[in-house]
């Protein structure tokens, strides 16, 4: 089981991207986490779709080879981050190509308020529809207080660990009973 881990902060030390390094510790044996950056990916221009950049190719790539999607993502503003949905907007073009059509998705989001990056999960929902994912409705994981859990790049809240890992394995579970459900042909 390979579950490619997309989605975090572009700032080096975020929580976000902690938490995406603890999944690879914290993911259950027999499951390969993949964490996947992507700072490189431009701004989403559609006279680019039949022409893509090398680092489109190479995230698509990434999805295509992985048997299910993590995306562990900070909130900005009351949703989701603009370089996330920038990238999973040039993924999932043109229509025809679209990598994440069938493909099980989970969600971690965080935030150093109550909600967790609650706001951003239910706008990221949203772009699931069209994008035609599996969509992991449960278990839910959202890590509250995050500046309480996390200290110098690690997660050293024992409970917040115990639910990455309770996650990942809900997840590879999933995706085991999802391979290629809904897969566009």
């Amino acid at each position: 089981m390979k579950i490619l881990v997309f989605g975090f902060s572009l700032r080096k030390g975020s929580f976000s991207r902690t938490i995406a390094e603890a999944c690879e510790e914290l993911a259950p044996k027999g499951t390969e986490i993949e964490l996947y950056d992507i700072a490189d990916i431009p701004i989403f221009n559609q006279d680019l779709e039949h022409s893509m950049p090398e680092s489109v190719i190479r995230f698509k790539d990434a999805i295509r080879n992985s048997d299910a999607l993590l995306i562990v993502m900070p909130e900005y503003n009351y949703s989701v981050p603009g370089y996330l949905k920038n990238a999973i907007d040039f993924a999932s073009r043109p229509h025809q190509d679209n990598v994440f059509a069938g493909k099980p998705v989970g969600i971690i989001s965080e935030s150093t308020g109550l909600l967790g990056g609650a706001r951003a999960q239910y706008h990221m929902r949203q772009s699931f529809v069209f994008l035609e994912v599996v969509d992991m409705k449960k278990p839910e994981a959202f890590i509250t207080f995050a500046s309480e859990k996390i200290k110098d790049g690690k997660v050293v809240d024992e409970t917040t660990k115990e639910h990455i890992s309770k996650y990942i394995s809900a997840l590879a579970d999933f995706a085991k009973a999802n391979a290629n459900r809904n897969k566009v042909a």
